[in-house]
């Protein structure tokens, strides 16, 4: 008997017998000659399979990932060129982001942005945050300007930048019109007819956007106005610190000195108060309540009016509602499935609904009172009305002073000073006193041939002078000196007694007596 393995015994016979434990190789040469037809059958259609790749490339993104996944689908990490792997607990935001390389999405939805695009440009070359860790975003829609061609131009000088911490990481424009109507200045943008359908359009335009340019590998995104004026270079690392679902900042405008010199300007951050939600309760399903209008009374308390110039900026204050000039969101918040509402959302729109969702899925909306940015100012149409009206008034005024300048000017041409006049007229009479004497010394040169009666004549020429002196200025200011009678009679006594002496000669000791005694006569009956 032959004894096996399990115990068992048989008995041994002379014929043909095969034990049920024991079985019979295979031959090896048959097997080495199968292997080496599957071998060859492989290099084959590996050979045919590259040739029609070759020749027909557009069959590789199809048949490459289905022949790789079948060879390799059972490894526990495949390691594909196509496949990308991401674990989103990496992203998740945090308030040093920055020293994580966490990657931020800048979004800016752009409509007839052709004459701000260079200031925002100029922002963003500013951002301290790390330049590679930023992707940017642009939708253009419903533009009637170039604001495409300069878009490409300014990213293009950019990415081509010789300073190296200037570039940016990924960028997409996308294109996408919204039949948006409403005019782009500033009374159609702002007027409270166009709001609720504006708001609604705006909301697509923005998820639109967002949808088609988050990616996995962000952790935050920042929304921005592209005429914001004014903003700190480390806003992204100022309100990332918070690490706050969502924040926004508060936002002012600069106005002329004869506006108040500045204004708040982004009414859409506010706390939700009793009214605003009684009001609600009394409106339509499709109703849209907008801040900063008289048609909706709120009475919310806005971030925008809370501002201290002098507070503390990192001071935080809980929202309801967020305005869309600049927001900064963690990417997760996007994720969970928070939105722009495109309709009526708890009777809001667009920012206000996206804040008013965000609260309802327990994020936190944060906005800062005291950290202010300041967007650019845009003049109303009742400011230049205002500015038309005050340049109306300066031009008038301004004619009024001429007008009055012009009169004194009159005033004082006519009715000088009488001082002044004196003085002018005084010395217009010296100056004809001065010329008639040079006459007189050329017609007579020796003063001695008058005798010693010469000076009476002289009073009267002089007295003379004067009154001609008087008539030919034909001036009232002038005051004629008094004359003497007896001074002219004696003058008319002693001219003619110098005229007949000249003729007769000398006159006799009696002569010359009884003309004295003549003289004296007559002075005394003029006195």
């Amino acid at each position: 008997m032959n004894r096996y393995p399990n115990g068992k015994s048989y008995d041994q016979r002379d014929d043909l017998y095969i034990s049920p434990h024991r079985f019979a190789p295979r031959s090896q040469p048959a097997l080495r000659r199968r292997r080496l037809v599957f071998a060859r059958f492989g290099l084959i259609a590996f050979v045919f399979l590259s040739l029609f790749l070759i020749l027909f490339p557009g069959f590789r993104h199809v048949a490459l990932p289905i022949i790789s996944l079948g060879l390799l689908g059972g490894h526990p990490r495949i390691q594909l060129e196509t496949v990308r792997y991401y674990d989103l607990d990496d992203v998740q935001g945090t308030a040093k982001g920055w020293e994580k390389e966490e990657r931020i999405l800048i979004c800016a939805p752009l409509r007839d942005a052709e004459s701000h695009l260079p200031m925002f440009f100029s922002h963003l070359r500013n951002f301290t945050y790390p330049h590679h860790l930023l992707d940017l975003a642009f939708l253009v829609s419903d533009s009637k300007d170039n604001t495409l061609s300069l878009l490409s131009k300014l990213l293009e000088e950019l990415q081509a930048d010789e300073n190296p911490k200037i570039p940016v990481g990924e960028i997409s424009i996308i294109e996408k019109d919204f039949g948006q109507k409403v005019n782009q200045d500033v009374e159609s943008r702002h007027g409270f007819a166009a709001q609720a359908s504006r708001r609604k359009l705006m909301a697509q335009a923005r998820n639109w956007l967002l949808s088609s340019a988050l990616r996995p590998t962000h952790s935050w995104v920042y929304w921005r106005d592209v005429d914001v004026e004014t903003a700190p270079f480390t806003i992204l690392e100022d309100l990332m610190r918070h690490n706050k679902d969502v924040i926004v900042p508060n936002v002012w405008r600069p106005l002329p000195e004869w506006l108040g010199g500045e204004q708040p300007y982004d009414l859409n951050s506010w706390q939700e108060s009793d009214t605003a939600l009684a009001l609600a309760e009394t409106l339509d399903e499709d109703a849209v309540i907008v801040e900063g209008y008289a048609e909706y009374a709120t009475w919310r308390p806005h971030l925008a009016y809370l501002r201290d110039p002098y507070g503390d900026a990192d001071m935080e204050m809980e929202l309801d509602g967020v305005g869309g000039v600049s927001i900064l969101a963690k990417a997760k918040v996007f994720r969970s499935g928070v939105h722009f509402p495109a309709f009526s959302y708890e009777k809001h729109a667009e920012t206000e609904g996206f804040g008013k969702m965000a609260r309802r899925m327990k994020f936190s909306v944060i906005g800062l009172p005291h950290y202010t940015i300041w967007h650019l100012y845009e003049p109303s149409v009742d400011d230049i009305r205002h500015m038309e009206e005050m340049e109306h008034d300066r031009q008038k005024r301004e004619k009024e002073e001429a007008e009055k300048q012009a009169r004194l000017k009159n005033v004082k041409d006519e009715f000088t000073e009488p001082n002044a006049q004196w003085e002018k007229d005084k010395g217009e009479l010296q100056d004809r006193i001065k010329k008639e004497d040079e006459k007189a010394k050329q017609v007579n040169p020796k003063g001695d041939e008058a005798g010693p009666n010469a000076p009476p004549p002289q009073k009267e020429t002089e007295a003379t002078r004067d009154q001609e002196a008087a008539k030919e200025a034909g001036k009232d200011s002038i005051i004629e000196k008094p004359k003497d009678k007896a001074n002219d009679a004696k003058a008319e006594q002693d001219t003619a007694k110098d005229a007949t002496s000249k003729v007769s000669g000398p006159t006799t000791k009696a002569e010359s007596e009884k003309e004295s005694s003549d003289i004296k006569k007559s002075t005394g009956k003029g006195s």
